[in-house]
């Protein structure tokens, strides 16, 4: 085992759970990965010229597709759905970071891909709807609270269906942060705080 800090970071839409990320890495000194890892595993797939919005499609289909946009590739003599491929992929990549380096990874699910080491410390960020309305209206272009739960839905969706988990339970993660009720700059500290104390119990 090495000694290596894992924190994985899952977040409500309109929770600033981003910016609470970029916040900490910049506190830990630690690289934060994001939309990264999807173009990592493009790469990997050979799909790399595909353009964001339709990487962002395959990220979060879970669903059969529509006949505008079958995303099925060549792999040797067979062909089959590059969202599961993508998925694996990404895993693997998750993995691959977790094991080199100390780090942050927002998303993809990776609170369930690295759970089973140690060195892994997991976080959910969410809000109050009164905060995240307001957060849509200033940070996120206006989006409505009816949007934000949409984004939440899609997310909840993918993650129950690759892991057979509950999204944003609170048994899956070291600890549950409401930012409606402290600053960005504190939680970032709770969470240091927090991991300091794990490793030295």
């Amino acid at each position: 085992m090495n000694n290596n800090i894992v924190i994985t970071i899952s977040r409500q839409y309109g929770s600033g759970g981003r910016e609470l990320s970029q916040i900490l890495s910049k506190k830990m000194e630690l690289h934060l990965y994001d939309r990264q890892i999807i173009h990592i595993a493009a790469a990997q797939l050979d799909i790399g010229d595909l353009s964001e919005k339709n990487l962002k499609n395959l990220e979060e289909n879970v669903e059969p597709y529509s006949l505008n946009f079958m995303p099925f590739y060549s792999f040797g003599t067979h062909s089959r759905p590059i969202d599961k491929e993508l998925f694996i992929t990404e895993a693997k990549v998750i993995r691959k970071l977790a094991e080199d380096n100390s780090c942050i990874i927002l998303g993809r699910c990776a609170d369930f891909v690295l759970q089973d080491l140690s060195n892994h410390y997991s976080f959910f960020i969410c809000a109050d709807d009164n905060y995240r309305e307001q957060r849509g209206k200033s940070i996120y272009k206006g989006k409505s609270l009816k949007e934000l739960k949409s984004e939440d839905k899609k997310r909840a969706k993918y993650y129950e269906f690759y892991t057979g988990e509950k999204w944003g339970n609170p048994e899956n993660y070291d600890l549950v942060i409401n930012t409606a009720k402290m600053s960005l700059e504190k939680a970032a500290d709770l969470i240091i705080e927090y991991i300091n104390l794990m490793k030295n119990k």
